[in-house]
């Protein structure tokens, strides 16, 4: 492979060109050609030794002969670019080859596929078929260019004068400027001011390099929910577990949406384990639906999508509730991009003039109208009925899958930091001897039958042992420096560099006082991502080890992330995170523009020799022309309408391209992207960078909020995301809530406006995870229709997960108006909970039994319960305790066994045990209790303030009733003399009677 990818140059760190000097005296003179330039190193390291100084390639003999007389070439040859021209002075694409690219991208509309199809992964939501056409001939206008570290190597390249500002950030070598410091004659190389500043961020472990991208901790993946990754994370990473706290699948790591059922109930248990990213599952989709089954595939080629490859399969599904025969249609389109379309379409959802639920099943030619109304079917031809046509279908899906990796190892000593120092380290230190312990197993070449990775295994001639393991599944042979074979007269170290050289990742371990490391200082061409390990207090019981990563710009991120300042001592967590780490850079890297080209091309001649040898005379219409014929006489019927909304209640992801609002940025900004509905997975992709931006488990949608063109999906503790859908898409909004209801336990949210009673109350208590826990019986927060259950998500606008329990209980005692979001519980009134947050409960709520231990041991203190504030609750403020804790009666004493009795001095030391194994469980049924009597001590004090209160108010109404019993007593007596002064006036009235009623004359 290094023979087919050389550049015919010298090697980029001879001398400097005469003419360097005036370059740099005139840098605003205009670009020209270099001929005297030293162009970037090859990979290959053969030419420095035949010191070959032209630039013409020589062609080696085979065995039948030259290549001319064989008529062919390798497929590597075919991949190398035919114009040697292209690869002076290093140079990549040129401005008309980016002005090319940019027509093209913008000379197309997007193609969006039925939503009658569901999708099988989550790269068949993005399948494009006029970016497809769009992009077929520019695949072979792609040059080859210097990538790998030779991209950051090179001491010299052209001015970036005729640059545009909008060009993509892995461009090549072009984009180097040359800059000279002050005080110094040493040219050196610009930062691309595309980057941002802790992507070329540099540390100890490492310097920041052009085309290269450092990882030093801190940045975890790109996700747009409200709440940004780190937060979701803990921000710390969850003390060096390198970010594995909250339970959710990366977005990298998501690619089947179609999970079989008994994968599901397992779904959270596999969390436990780092995810494998950049890793096409789906690609199995031919060989686990189609291959030993009945199917039919067609090979054509279109005029403009080229060569096509599809393959289909109806098949009868069997849990169909209410409606009889249902069938489906399963498919699997290819074109020359490495996006494909899989998955289905419910016979109930194709018009067709055939019958729906019959054996004999629609005519094919109207399936595919329905799938890919622009391919033009009457190119399509049956394959032959040959082994060989489905051993080729494997190969091209599964081109991309490999359990196999290869990982090169350098040891980097005190005061080391270039490539041949590493290199001409010949035996290994003993903290690297170490390291590889932790990394692996060492193994004897000799006879070795697994995964050799080019080592030469019968005659010991790459060395007589290796260092291999394995890891969820896949095999890692690492090319090990110090176990190579090392040459005391060849200091560049071609036995071990012919190897290490060709590693996409490479491990540099780094000594204490080792320099940092730039990959400036190696010349590779396939070694595009470095992996920096140093080790702290080596050989000690006090051994860490600190990590960072840099990777090629086009090499897209990769997990697990590494935590900020956190540093590894555990060696099992060490190993997982690091394995994990280099799988995950492979895969990446194959991402990257010079192997997605690579694969791009491989797949064209795949395609290519299906279409032209592996096909029949039989088109795909022949059925349809067969009934024609036959009903010559009758009269032509017309198609049978869809089934509206078929598509629904399906196992795989019904898409819709929405406008998400990008929460990751702080500024909310809106995004293109592809939402799709799985029965496992809610998946957003951003249809710009191609790549999974958020996901979610179908089961953990607690609610959401419609309205006419949005909608929010909350899900978890309260997170949610916004989706927008532009004018005219109000039925859009209406399917996605209508899948929602079939596939999640969440329902819609509902507002409310609470109001206080005399006394400010609201009238309701909330736990510490935002539910109700109880609601004063016939109060406003009742009326208002609040029941105990309910999930508060909003607290006058104010998202409730982004709180603590003190500061939703402040907010809702001071707010003036209480407007709240709730998400209502359950029929038999508990709250609706995620299935992450059930799993949590219960993983905190099953604390295993201990198991015995010997005479003498004790137990680590370790605190086991991760508080966030103190958990002694003050009296006065009985809510300000743990936020996550266990909610709920306190649990039931541990059952233990009955023990004969025994002396004090055993039971002292029982005693002493049983406290030391069960604090934690001793520790949380005090604080129950406490918080249990602080609840109870500020019930009553809240009765006495009651009953204080309605014993005033006794006294009021008692002394009211008094001064209107002296108003009225008052009110008669005058009442009556006047009576008696009004009737002196018709009879007479004597002393006496006057006397009687107390009055005078």
């Amino acid at each position: 492979m290094i023979s087919q990818f050389r550049q015919e140059r010298p090697d980029q760190r001879s001398s400097a060109p005469i003419q360097l000097g005036e370059l740099l005296r005139a840098p605003d003179s205009p670009p020209g050609p270099l001929p005297s330039a030293p162009s970037p190193g090859p990979t290959g390291v053969e030419d420095r030794e035949t010191g070959r100084k032209d630039g013409t390639e020589r062609v080696r003999k085979k065995s039948g002969g030259t290549e001319s007389s064989l008529g062919t070439s390798s497929l590597f040859r075919k991949l190398r670019s035919s114009n040697r021209g292209e690869l002076d002075g290093g140079k990549g694409e040129t401005v008309e080859d980016r002005g090319t690219r940019a027509a093209i991208n913008s000379s197309y509309k997007s193609w969006v596929c039925p939503k009658s199809f569901v999708h099988f992964d989550a790269q068949s939501i993005l399948f494009d078929l006029h970016e497809a056409a769009a992009q077929r001939g520019f695949v072979t206008q792609r040059r080859n260019t210097a990538t790998g570290a030779s991209a950051a190597s090179v001491s010299l390249s052209v001015s970036r004068s005729s640059a545009s500002v909008n060009d993509p950030i892995y461009s090549s070598i072009e984009d180097l400027t040359l800059s000279l410091d002050q005080g110094s004659t040493t040219p050196s190389l610009g930062v691309d001011p595309l980057d941002c500043a802790g992507a070329q961020s540099s540390s100890p472990l490492l310097l920041s390099c052009p085309h290269f991208l450092n990882e030093t901790g801190g940045h975890g993946e790109r996700n747009i929910s409200f709440l940004s990754s780190s937060l979701e994370r803990g921000g710390d990473g969850g003390g060096g577990d390198g970010g594995r706290g909250w339970l959710r699948k990366s977005n990298a790591s998501v690619s089947v949406v179609e999970v079989a059922t008994e994968e599901q109930a397992t779904r959270l248990e596999r969390l436990k384990l780092y995810s494998i990213e950049h890793v096409d599952l789906g690609a199995r989709y031919y060989r686990d639906y189609f291959h030993g089954k009945e199917h039919s595939n067609y090979f054509g080629t279109d005029d403009k999508l080229g060569p096509v490859a599809l393959s289909i399969r109806r098949e009868k599904l069997e849990d169909t509730k209410d409606l009889k025969d249902q069938y489906q249609y399963r498919l699997i389109v290819r074109t020359s991009e490495l996006v494909t379309l899989r998955g289905s379409i419910l016979e109930d959802a194709v018009a067709s003039t055939g019958k729906h639920g019959t054996v004999r099943g629609l005519p094919l030619k109207e399936v595919l109208e329905q799938v890919v109304p622009e391919l033009n079917v009457s190119c399509l031809r049956l394959s032959l009925s040959t082994a060989k046509v489905t051993e080729q279908l494997l190969k091209l899906d599964e081109q991309g899958l490999s359990q196999k990796h290869k990982v090169g190892v350098l040891l980097c000593r005190a005061g080391q930091s270039t490539e041949e120092e590493m290199y001409n380290n010949e035996e290994a230190s003993p903290a690297f001897s170490a390291f590889l312990e932790l990394l692996g197993e060492q193994v004897l070449l000799k006879g070795f039958t697994k995964y050799a990775a080019q080592l030469d295994t019968k005659t010991d001639s790459t060395g007589t042992h290796s260092l291999y393991t394995t890891y969820q599944g896949y095999e890692i042979m690492f090319h090990v420096s110090t176990m190579l074979p090392y040459m005391p007269s060849n200091p560049q170290q071609l036995l071990r560099k012919r190897h290490i050289g060709n590693d996409i990742v490479t491990i540099i371990f780094q000594e204490p006082g080792a320099l940092p490391f730039t990959p400036q200082n190696i010349r590779s061409h396939f070694q595009h991502v470095f992996v920096i390990v140093r080790v702290h207090n080596p050989c000690s019981e006090n051994t860490y080890y600190s990590v960072a990563v840099t990777r090629m710009k086009d090499v897209p991120p990769f997990g697990p992330p590494i935590p900020s300042g956190v540093t590894f001592r555990d060696p099992e967590t060490f190993r997982n995170f690091l394995l994990a780490k280099v799988i995950n850079a492979e895969n990446a890297a194959h991402k990257s523009e010079k192997f997605h080209t690579m694969a791009t091309r491989t797949r064209q001649e795949y395609l290519r020799d299906l279409a032209e040898n592996y096909v029949s005379s039989t088109p795909l219409d022949s059925a349809g022309k067969l009934n024609n014929l036959i009903s010559l006489a009758s009269k032509k019927r017309e198609r049978t309408k869809a089934r509206e909304g078929a598509e629904l209640g399906a196992a795989g992801a019904v898409a819709w391209r929405v406008q998400a609002q990008d929460f990751s940025g702080g500024g909310g900004a809106e995004l293109p992207c592809a939402l799709g509905v799985s029965a496992e997975y809610i998946v957003l992709i951003d249809c710009s960078t191609k790549e999974v931006v958020f996901n979610c488990f179908c089961a953990d949608v607690i609610g959401w909020t419609p309205e006419r063109l949005a909608l929010k999906i909350f899900y978890g503790r309260g997170d949610h995301i916004a989706v927008r859908v532009p004018e005219g898409g109000a039925q859009d909004i209406r399917e996605m809530v209508q899948r929602l209801k079939l596939l999640t336990v969440g329902c819609e949210t509902v507002d409310m406006t609470l109001r206080r009673n005399g006394l400010g109350q609201l009238g309701f208590h909330v736990r510490l995870d935002g539910t109700v826990a109880e609601v004063e019986e016939y109060g406003f927060a009742w009326q208002a229709g609040l029941r105990q259950g309910s999930r508060l998500v909003e607290i006058c606008k104010v998202a409730a997960v982004t709180l603590t329990h003190e500061q939703m209980i402040d907010l809702l005692r001071t707010s003036v108006t209480v407007k709240v979001v709730i998400i209502p519980p359950y029929e038999e009134g508990g709250p609706r909970r995620g299935c992450t947050e059930e799993y949590e409960m219960k993983t905190m709520e099953q604390k295993p039994e201990p198991e015995p231990l010997a005479a003498g041991y004790r137990p680590s203190p370790r605190q086991t319960w991760r508080w966030e504030n103190s958990p002694v609750p003050q009296v006065l403020h009985p809510t300000s305790m743990q936020r996550w804790a266990p909610i709920g009666p306190p649990p039931p004493p541990l059952v233990r066994s009955h023990k004969p009795l025994m002396p004090l001095h055993h039971l002292h030391y029982e005693a002493h045990m049983y406290l030391w194994l069960h604090a934690d469980v001793i520790w949380s049924l005090i604080t129950e209790h406490c918080l249990y009597f602080s609840s109870s001590l500020l019930q009553e004090k809240q009765d006495k303030v009651v009953l204080l209160a309605e014993m005033a108010n006794l006294r009021e109404n008692n002394q009211r009733l008094q001064v209107e019993s002296q108003t009225a007593s008052e009110q008669l007596r005058k009442f009556t003399i006047s009576w008696f002064f009004i009737s002196s006036f018709h009879m007479p009235l004597s002393v006496r009677s006057l006397s009687r009623w107390g009055l005078t004359i």
